[in-house]
């Protein structure tokens, strides 16, 4: 743990943002926890006046899969700089026809459809179990939508994304199984994350930017070429938007009370905690 809060802020970034060119007093904090390395050293500094810290969610180089990221130590290593909120920016697929490439997906639920990733810090002698109908923190998605929708980037407000597995994109069997299923946005990352934050106690909410229309939509289906095109338009829109959104942040308030989940969720009576164990985890559950 640092000490001192180094930000109370947070963006988590996808595919294409791999640096925030906006930041001022740009500073790296390399932090080390019990669950092993963050996806990349952690640069801090000022957004719009700010204090924000940004993580790249696969590394700056983009070597690390979706299913390889430690999202326990990234969380982890938020939390010890002081973070309370996180926007966490993604690249998706559409799943509707009104949810056009370029557009911005502001998703109120997810389906978690991964397998075998770790999701939980608890287990090994800890038991938990938090929440989960509200996944998102409300007040924060509906601020940066109302942003969006300022800036002129078209944006939608609600949904469900669909996790999956990867990191080969859909069959247009899946594609069009999805479809039926009412999910809005497909995307490999949020999931896990989601649970994660939420067992952290942060405000968290994704950004959905959507690059193209999976596979289900006869001459659109995704290749590398439209999602690398498409997705240099919406890193542009993204910084735009986080210029305005990181300040924001700061008054959103919350109807979920997201920090007060974990402080009902551990089961196991504090006399039987392994030591070790809850050494790692006391930033966590205190």
């Amino acid at each position: 743990m640092t000490g001192k809060p180094v930000a109370h802020i947070a963006v988590i970034g996808g595919s294409g943002l791999y640096e925030m060119r906006e930041l001022r007093n740009i500073k790296e904090i390399r932090v080390k926890t019990p669950f092993g390395n963050p996806s990349d050293d952690i640069l801090t500094g000022k957004l719009s006046g700010v204090p924000v810290a940004f993580l790249p969610r696969h590394g700056r180089k983009h070597n690390i899969l979706p299913g390889e990221i430690n999202q326990r130590a990234n969380m982890w290593a938020l939390k010890s700089l002081g973070v309370r909120t996180i926007i966490s920016v993604s690249a998706v697929g559409s799943l509707r026809q009104e949810l056009a490439p370029t557009h911005f997906v502001f998703p109120g639920q997810f389906v978690d459809e991964t397998r075998g990733r770790i999701s939980t810090f608890f287990g090994n002698g800890i038991a938990g179990h938090v929440p989960m109908a509200e996944p998102f923190c409300k007040k924060l998605a509906e601020m940066m939508y109302k942003e969006a929708e300022k800036l002129g980037i078209k944006s939608h407000f609600g949904g469900a994304y669909c996790c999956m597995e990867g990191p080969g994109f859909s069959t247009k069997a899946e594609s069009c199984y999805h479809r039926k299923m009412g999910y809005s946005v497909i995307g490999m990352t949020v999931a896990t994350e989601a649970k994660l934050a939420r067992e952290t106690g942060f405000h968290y909410a994704p950004v959905a930017l959507v690059t193209d229309y999976d596979c289900w939509k006869e001459g659109e289906e995704v290749n590398q070429e439209k999602v690398i095109t498409t997705l240099k338009k919406n890193i542009e829109n993204i910084r735009c938007l986080l210029v305005k959104a990181v300040p924001g942040a700061l008054g959103a308030g919350c109807s979920t009370n997201c920090p007060e989940f974990i402080k009902t969720s551990v089961f196991t009576r504090r006399e039987n905690f392994p030591p070790k164990l809850y050494k790692a985890l006391k930033p966590i559950i205190g």
